[in-house]
């Protein structure tokens, strides 16, 4: 149950914790938040795309979050100026373009809630807000905010259907069970996995 454990599942290095591999001081990780990679669990990082140091967005993601092999996050690095008419970054390329406008389209912070599930090979796009407890199908391209604990899928990413009534929605967002001392989760693990609302409700 340690949060600094690499490797979580013993016997297999395709499974990580991700907050103990990332180097990079743009993406911040919380506990218990795992990447699947039958080739190389450091993939992670390389499919975060176009997140430049000289960018100010970061890729914030929080506690107990599961993603899949190949999931994809682009960052605001990617964008190019739509203002002119030419979308073409001149400025990068060449000192005598040095004049050329280079302000991207900025859309701010990338940002998983907890508890989210993202499927294999989905593609989160710049500025985008997951909220706690969301699945994004395997597949989808996210280009718009996802609420907590709804269920979306598609390119573009559509809304399939929530996960809970809103009363249930709205009980486990105030009680953000992955801020609970591990041993109350350790306690408990059977009722928050089985889905029994009066139970986690006596809790």
């Amino acid at each position: 149950m340690n949060p600094n454990t690499t490797y979580p599942i013993e016997g297999t290095k395709r499974v990580a914790y991700l907050k103990n591999i990332i180097k990079n001081p743009q993406i911040i990780v919380g506990d218990y938040t795992y990447y699947d990679d039958p080739d190389d669990v450091h993939n992670f990082e390389k499919n975060v795309l176009y997140l430049f140091d000289f960018m100010p967005d970061k890729l914030k993601i929080g506690k107990f979050c599961q993603i899949a092999t190949g999931a994809k996050f682009i960052m605001n690095g990617a964008n190019h100026p739509m203002n002119g008419f030419s979308t073409f970054p001149f400025k990068a390329f060449s000192k005598e373009w040095s004049k050329a406008d280079l302000i991207p389209v900025y859309k701010g912070d990338t940002t998983i809630g907890h508890d989210v599930w993202i499927g294999n090979s989905a593609t989160i796009m710049p500025g985008v807000n997951i909220g706690n407890g969301a699945i994004i199908a395997s597949n989808s391209v996210v280009t718009k905010n996802v609420a907590p604990y709804e269920i979306v899928g598609g390119n573009p990413a559509k809304t399939i259907r929530k996960r809970f009534d809103d009363d249930t929605i709205n009980f486990l967002n105030e009680i953000q069970w992955w801020d609970w001392p591990i041993e109350k989760i350790n306690k408990n693990v059977h009722i928050l996995s089985s889905g029994n609302l009066e139970k986690i409700k006596e809790l």
